[in-house]
């Protein structure tokens, strides 16, 4: 091969290189995280969740905290039941729009060993309470904003800042599944915990 056919080919291999390297920046996630605007969560057209198989769950997750009405709640409130734990806040977008399928999905499981737990991350009593309030939300909110040792029990498993993100508890308080993004239909949650309860 000639000198100049060699710079042609290295030429095109660089031009090409340089043309999937800009392909890769359009990505809308990526946008959103250099944007910088500080929303706390990171929009999706989709949403992503993750089944852990028993074998391969990790240990229990430990915690105590104080809810919006100012009563205490921990990990041992809720031995031998399934746990479906959601990390939300006010101004979050998505974690209004999905408060609907949530409490639908906790509806479904009126009477069934299966509990529900917000954490809010980010507001006061009173902002979690009025947020409740509007969205008909009935099921308790742990309120991590001020507490460090709430929010260290749960950074073990899942990202907590990562709002919104759902997870499933099993009966022995390990993480069965993530749900990493709005919730799109009460459904999806519904089935995970129903495989959840069918597990013992």
């Amino acid at each position: 091969m000639n000198r100049s056919l060699r710079r042609a080919a290295a030429a095109l291999l660089a031009l090409s290189l340089v043309g999937a390297l800009a392909a890769c920046t359009n990505d809308p996630l990526a946008e959103q995280y250099r944007a910088g605007d500080n929303k706390g969560f990171i929009a999706a057209d989709g949403f992503q969740t993750v089944e852990i198989p028993a074998d391969d769950r990790g240990e229990p997750v430990v915690f105590e905290g104080v809810t919006e009405s100012g009563d205490t709640v921990t990990s041992d409130d809720f031995a031998g039941e399934v746990l479906v734990v959601n990390f939300w806040y006010a101004a979050c977008g998505p974690c209004r729009a999905e408060a609907p399928d949530l409490e639908e999905a906790y509806g479904d499981f009126e009477g069934d060993d299966v509990a529900f737990l917000g954490i809010n991350t980010q507001d006061s009593a009173a902002a979690a309470s009025a947020f409740a309030e509007t969205y008909d939300v009935t099921y308790p909110s742990a309120l991590a904003a001020t507490d460090g040792a709430l929010k260290l029990a749960f950074a073990k498993v899942t990202p907590i800042n990562a709002t919104p993100t759902t997870l499933v508890l099993d009966r022995e308080g390990r993480v069965a599944a993530r749900i990493i993004g709005q919730l799109p239909d009460a459904s999806i949650l519904t089935s995970l915990v129903r495989d959840t309860l069918a597990e013992s």
